[in-house]
């Protein structure tokens, strides 16, 4: 049997690492997409990465990027790929309102440009896409919990960007009957998370604090609430949605929620911080056991438009792909917070 060869867009990032572990593991061929950097952006896939001078490599990358149409036709033209993951992305809410144009063009029209490519190059029988969807295109939610029927209402230059690539990735299965798919993805967080992501900033400053090597966390709406699951778990549904006999799009989501305010809780009870909450809204601030203000909410952390509340209904992928997340939110916290002493303490 012929292997299975696939391309990840966004391969440096924390999904892109874990899914082309994940496929190298079933003895796919992975050829991983990444952008020319003066430093170095690979420290997540380090340990898989093969030198070229390695015989038969499993592991290949390829310069590329999503704004540039003409590197990603001459990416897959040459590799030919059995199936395609894309999921590089400005992926950050707060900072597409900063770079709007820029969301819009990598999120957006870079869903595009793999398209067209594909059918450029009459894949559209060989080649399977996948388009990562996000939870944040639900934005100011139309009934809860959201599943893949629930209208969008996104409230992020991100979520709007990330709907016109969920609504094209639809245009092209049904005008050129490509095998092209979204994962409607919820939050899903790692021990590799971004520093920026609140679950990875709250992690990583409460150890910190823990540590003696920080004072204070600063945060933004406390009580907003996410669905929050593991990356490992959901890569493995990207995987699977692209295994169908038929294209199809599927909400990925634990179906539970908690509020940051809880997540921050969780990491301080693992972390054996004794805890106390003084005040409401913006002036909540979080006390430790020797009366010590660590955590405070500053207004500068809320983004334009909030999105109070996300929750996922995945009993569709639940029953076709017979896919269940094998984390929940204390394991999730475990495996970061464990992550992150160890980190700390190397």
């Amino acid at each position: 049997m012929k292997k299975k060869i696939a391309l990840i867009f966004g391969v440096t990032g924390q999904d892109g690492a874990y899914l082309a572990e994940f496929l190298l593991n079933k003895n796919y061929v992975v050829h991983g997409v990444k952008r020319r950097s003066s430093s170095l952006n690979t420290s997540r896939i380090d340990h898989i990465y093969q030198d070229p001078h390695v015989k038969n490599r499993k592991f290949i990358l390829q310069y590329g990027d999503v704004t540039d149409a003409i590197s990603i036709s001459k990416i897959i033209k040459k590799i030919q790929p059995t199936e395609i993951y894309n999921l590089a992305a400005q992926s950050h809410v707060a900072v597409s309102f900063e770079v709007p144009e820029y969301t819009a063009n990598a999120d957006a029209l870079g869903s595009l440009r793999i398209l067209e490519a594909i059918k450029f190059h009459k894949l559209e029988k060989k080649t399977r896409f996948y388009q990562a969807g996000t939870s944040e295109m639900f934005g100011r939610v139309m009934q809860i919990p959201q599943n893949e029927k629930t209208s969008f209402y996104p409230r992020s230059p991100y979520g709007v960007a990330k709907l016109y690539a969920h609504w094209i990735t639809i245009n092209y299965r049904e005008a050129y009957k490509m095998f092209a798919c979204n994962g409607i993805l919820f939050n899903h967080e790692s021990p590799i998370r971004g520093e920026t992501f609140v679950t990875k900033k709250i992690v990583s400053a409460l150890c910190k604090i823990k540590m003696g090597k920080q004072k204070k966390l600063y945060l933004g709406n406390i009580n907003a609430k996410r669905d929050w699951g593991h990356a490992k778990d959901y890569v493995v549904a990207m995987w699977k949605i692209l295994q169908q006999k038929k294209p199809d799009d599927y909400v990925i989501a634990t179906g539970n929620q908690y509020t940051v305010k809880k997540f921050s809780e969780l990491v301080m009870k693992k972390l054996n911080i004794k805890f106390k909450w003084k005040g409401k809204g913006l002036s909540s601030k979080c006390y430790d056991q020797f009366n010590n203000c660590i955590i405070e909410c500053d207004k500068e952390y809320f983004r334009p438009l909030e999105v109070d509340t996300l929750l996922g209904d995945s009993r569709k992928a639940r029953k076709i792909l017979k896919w269940k997340p094998e984390y929940n939110i204390y394991s999730l916290v475990n495996d970061m917070v464990d992550s992150e002493l160890k980190l700390i303490n190397d």
